[in-house]
């Protein structure tokens, strides 16, 4: 089956704009984010894995006061693999971008049904959204945020979301058959709701959003 799989090279140019919005859509794929780290140029570059038989992935940029709005998509002619729901966390294809870290960004990340993997420690964000159906969801955070709102989402897999150190959070995590595993830095304030004891006088500030239906969640920090 791999001789049925393309590659779409993206290169998308930085044209001075002083902010982004990243909204992801790798189909049943695997989807990874993490940040440019040759100095390259440019806005976001990747490589996006296809089928033949699905066409090249939709993609569309515009920009507006200042700001690049990406939208990429897989392609939907169908899909040439079958698997069942139940089946391990993993997508046919891959996809790899790289964001340019100095440009701040909204980053909106799904896959129907494969892992979702966001290494943004190196990345300027200001809002972030990552959900799958039902694979796993990975998160790392950047040691400086300001009042950030963090989404991590699944239908079955597992939820991990890596917080520094140094950054007060406050955490809402709910599973359906799994378990929520909380790093000690956080106490539990009622049912779903976790905190860090500097959190409500802190700038440098996270609030977390995690849940899996079938999976496990777990909060990690340094």
């Amino acid at each position: 089956m791999t001789k049925n799989v393309l590659i779409d090279n993206l290169l998308e140019p930085l044209n001075g704009e002083t902010t982004a919005k990243f909204d992801i859509n790798a189909g049943d794929g695997n989807l990874i984010i993490d940040q440019i780290v040759d100095g390259e140029q440019v806005l976001a570059s990747g490589e996006l894995q296809y089928f033949e038989k699905q066409g090249l992935p939709v993609r569309n940029a515009v920009s507006i006061n200042g700001q690049t709005i990406l939208t990429l998509k897989g392609g939907g002619a169908g899909q040439p693999w079958f698997r069942f729901p139940w089946a391990a966390c993993n997508g046919a294809t891959e996809w790899r971008l790289h964001l340019n870290p100095t440009v701040p960004s909204d980053i909106s990340a799904h896959s129907d049904g494969g892992n979702v993997s966001l290494d943004l420690a190196g990345i300027s964000i200001t809002h972030v959204s990552a959900d799958t159906g039902g694979g796993n969801v990975y998160v790392v955070l950047p040691g400086k945020v300001i009042d950030l709102n963090v989404t991590a989402r699944t239908g079955a897999g597992n939820v991990v979301v890596h917080i520094p150190s140094n950054v007060a959070a406050r955490i809402h995590a709910t599973v359906g058959l799994g378990k929520v595993i909380m790093d000690s830095r956080f106490s539990k304030i009622d049912d779903s709701t976790y905190q860090s004891s500097d959190y409500d006088g802190a700038a440098n500030k996270v609030e977390v959003t995690v849940s899996s239906g079938a999976g496990n969640v777990s909060i990690t920090t340094e």
